[in-house]
């Protein structure tokens, strides 16, 4: 079937059903919801079979519903209604939940039902469990609905439910002299990604996100404790959380250390090593073994990665280097591996270039760190979507092993025309071929695991069930392995090799140099396509290479 998306943004629940549906044959093309007349507008060029809204903020036109079968999924179960379904279901501290496929109608989310799915919830981030667990049963209704609308033999059936109201700031506000720790999670997960949680720093309004639980601290309800890194603990009526990022009024999404500088007069809280702490703390680099096995995980908020901690994450895995274990396992975090440089910090800076240059090179120094360990094999386990320069970073590791359902966005044109760095002209041409590395860098398309691991890009393709587990069998089946020393010699003798016939400096100076015009030059596009995700502005048009119903030979090639 021609089935259009019509979609806020292009997000990670749109890419993944993109990917699904595209891979079981059928035709897609996708226009961002502008207004109501270019969704009209890319009916009538495209001439769906279906059309199927995966992401929208508002209604989609009679004009278009009436004439056309629109699929809505809906991030509720069957018979819930309204905005904050998701967020409802956190601050309530629900159990299970759901997502459901519903035809559109003229009332919002009350249309007759194609398909549903269950699942658990967690104590997550309202953003993870969009990602992850929304995601996964988005997936299973929308293929559901999708084969059931094509059999043509499918009665959708209506079921009565009641809206609820829009969740309001003043539904989501945080009591520090009275509300529990557990509560002041609760408000702050139901709201991370967006909208925050409104409140006060310094006396000045912001919206508050990135929230994790301590155990240890206490204070006077209400109270900043300290400050570790990024983040700052404050205290509640009984014990206390960490809060990592904050958006000032009129201003974008920082660390809390870095949006307001007035935290770093509050005392550190440093911790000792980079050894997992048994309690619950916040702690975004953190160090485990077992079995000859390194684990270092990297929970950046966002997957983004400044300056600052790509040269700590370098220096720990260094230390990791000196250890007595035969493997090391990069994690990444728990919804991101990485998503490369990181835009907020750079766009905050006082001068974006400078700090663009200082990022790049930055984790280009993390990327030969790991391209250069003599002392272990290097696995990079991404169980989480990556993207941009986190793809080629994890691309450094010796061994890359994917979870199944994890989104892959290997490709820098979307940011302004980026050109890349990380050593992508030294990794990938050998993985996929020159040409290969061509398409997948003018591709600017999401690739699933399956795919990465097809084209050679990446090494295996893991499930998800169960996916830490199995990447600790394996690594420990690796570092016991009899021939891992003669593994290692081998990796030392084919790096001696590659350095003797074009050193890395070299990939990095060609590289850096095309980045450097990109920070530098005349054309600003990086620097405006920068401010514009920073800034979530709304979308003016749709890219071209999304919206293929646009493509001026498209009518020719049908």
């Amino acid at each position: 079937m021609k089935i259009l998306f019509v979609t806020h943004s292009f997000n990670s629940l749109a890419q993944r059903l993109f990917c699904e549906l595209t891979q079981r044959g059928h035709v897609l093309s996708i226009e961002f919801d502008i207004s109501d007349s270019v969704t009209e507008e890319a009916v009538a060029l495209f001439e769906p079979d279906l059309l199927i809204a995966p992401f929208l903020k508002r209604a989609i036109p009679e004009s278009v519903w009436s004439q056309l079968p629109c699929f809505v999924v809906h991030p509720g179960i069957p018979g819930d209604r309204g905005p904050s379904a998701l967020d409802w279901a956190i601050l309530r501290g629900l159990n299970e939940w759901g997502v459901t496929v519903l035809q559109a109608e003229a009332e919002m989310d009350a249309g007759p039902i194609w398909a549903s799915a269950i699942f658990p919830i967690a104590t997550a981030r309202k953003a993870s469990l969009y990602r992850n667990q929304v995601t996964e049963a988005a997936v299973r209704a929308v293929l559901q609905a999708v084969d059931r609308f094509a059999s043509g033999d499918f009665v959708p059936q209506r079921v009565p439910g009641e809206a609820h109201a829009l969740m309001k700031q003043s539904d989501r506000a945080i009591d520090w002299l009275t509300d529990p720790a557990a509560l002041v999670l609760a408000k702050l997960n139901a709201a991370d990604g967006f909208p925050g949680v409104a409140d006060e720093l310094f006396g000045q309004p912001c919206h508050l996100f990135d929230a994790w639980p301590e155990t240890t601290l206490t204070g006077l309800p209400g109270e900043l404790i300290c400050r570790r890194e990024t983040a700052i603990c404050r205290a509640t009526v009984d014990g206390a959380v960490w809060i990592g990022h904050a958006k000032p009024v009129g201003g974008i999404k920082l660390p809390v250390t870095m949006a307001f500088p007035e935290t770093l007069l509050l005392p550190e809280q440093p911790l000792a090593d980079y050894w997992r702490s048994p309690t619950a703390t916040w702690q975004d680099i953190a160090y485990e073994e077992a079995g000859g096995v390194g684990f270092l995980s990297f929970e950046f908020y966002n997957g983004a990665m400044s300056t600052a901690q790509c040269c700590r994450l370098k220096e720990a895995f260094l230390w990791a280097a000196k250890r007595p274990t035969k493997v090391i396992v990069l994690r990444g975090g728990s919804d991101f591996w990485s998503n490369g440089i990181h835009l907020n910090t750079i766009e905050a800076a006082e001068s974006p270039a400078d700090e663009s240059w200082a990022n790049i090179n930055a984790i280009d120094d993390l990327a030969e760190a790991i391209l250069r360990c003599e002392t272990h094999m290097t696995v990079a386990a991404v169980g989480g979507n990556t993207g941009a320069g986190g793809c080629f970073l994890a691309r450094a590791a010796d061994f890359v092993w994917v979870r199944d359902g994890v989104m892959l966005n290997p490709h820098y044109k979307n940011m302004g025309n980026l050109f890349g760095s990380e050593f992508w002209t030294y990794l990938l041409p050998p993985r996929v071929g020159e040409d290969g590395a061509k398409a997948i860098m003018r591709h600017r398309l999401p690739m699933t695991a399956s795919e990465s691991v097809a084209l050679g890009f990446y090494d295996a393709c893991l499930p998800g069930q169960g996916f830490a587990v199995d990447v600790a069998r394996r690594a420990a089946e690796l570092a016991s392995a009899r021939d891992v020393d003669q593994r290692l010699a081998a990796k030392r003798a084919k790096r001696q090799a590659d350095e003797a016939i074009k050193p890395l400096a070299a990939y990095r100076g060609v590289e850096l140099q095309e980045m450097r015009r990109n920070f530098y030059g005349f054309d600003p596009s990086y620097h405006v396509a920068r401010y514009h995700f920073v800034s979530r502005s709304p979308h003016s048009w749709t890219p071209r290479h999304l919206a293929r119903h646009r493509d001026i030979d498209w009518k020719v090639s049908q």
